[in-house]
């Protein structure tokens, strides 16, 4: 995805002032002996200065080129961190390692572009070279989604509760922001499987499922799933009752593991 100069402008449209905030998501980040640190979208280095504090290697991500450079200045005394100028959705995880002078272990930490927020989590936790743990921020309302638990649950829950165990840390008023930002944000902390969470025979398919299912939310998971697999009602209900799910449950209810029976089912009637 590449980001055009309009929206590189927005990255940094807000910036997070607020030291007691910055101190919490620093203390979330549990950053321990070895690890490398990689900052997304560091800005103006509010976030940047109390990671460089505590962090072995911190290596900061920023796509604008002004901002970058005054980094770097800042820093070039600094032997533990380094500033690596590109689009984080565009470089290949080893690549920021190695530029960085970083390495395995490493976590991530940062405060998102909303717009392209959820897109950063997915490229880390799908990553061949996946972090220890993501403690970020986020819009709330996606932070809400992400750490949802059966009953509430969104296609974006499970794609990322496959990968990691999620939880919403604590919300953040719009105060703690130069300017004031119109929406609310939230700080998720996504502990990385070292394997997804659900024992399936191929990752992407299941997810392609769960995406089937979630194709129309508001109606029940039998005709839900009928329109995201383009198959008739019956046909679908076929699949559900093979499976043991109830094709009436709407599909924020359904768990991850209710979600590998109805996978299994549909495999075994495709197969």
């Amino acid at each position: 995805m590449r980001i055009g100069t309009r929206a590189k402008k927005s990255l940094g449209q807000h910036w997070l002032v607020d030291r007691g905030v910055v101190r919490r998501i620093v203390d979330a980040a549990a950053i321990e002996p070895g690890l490398t640190v990689v900052e997304i979208g560091p800005g103006r280095g509010a976030l940047t200065s109390a990671l460089a504090e505590r962090a072995p290697r911190l290596i900061a991500v920023e796509i604008d080129s002004a901002l970058a450079a005054a980094l770097r200045e800042k820093y070039a005394g600094s032997p533990t961190v380094s500033v690596v100028e590109g689009d984080v959705l565009e470089l290949a995880v080893e690549d920021i390692l190695n530029r960085g002078d970083g390495g395995m272990p490493y976590i991530v930490v940062g405060n998102l572009p909303y717009f392209i927020g959820t897109a950063i989590v997915r490229k880390f936790l799908t990553a061949e070279l996946r972090p220890e743990r993501l403690v970020v921020m986020l819009q709330a309302e996606v932070a809400e989604r992400m750490t949802a638990q059966a009953g509430e649950m969104s296609y974006l829950a499970v794609e990322t509760q496959v990968y990691a165990e999620a939880r919403l840390l604590f919300r953040i008023p719009a105060r703690a922001f130069r300017p004031p930002p119109k929406v609310q944000s939230a700080v998720v902390r996504l502990d990385v499987r070292d394997s997804p969470d659900v024992e399936v025979d191929n990752h992407g398919s299941f997810l392609k499922l769960v995406q089937a299912g979630f194709a129309a939310p508001r109606k029940r998971l039998r005709n839900s799933l009928a329109v995201g697999l383009r198959v008739g009602a019956p046909e679908a209900g076929a699949i559900l009752t093979d499976s043991g799910i109830d094709g009436d449950l709407r599909p924020q209810m359904l768990s991850l593991e209710d979600w590998r029976h109805i996978y299994y089912a549909w495999r075994r009637r495709t197969a």
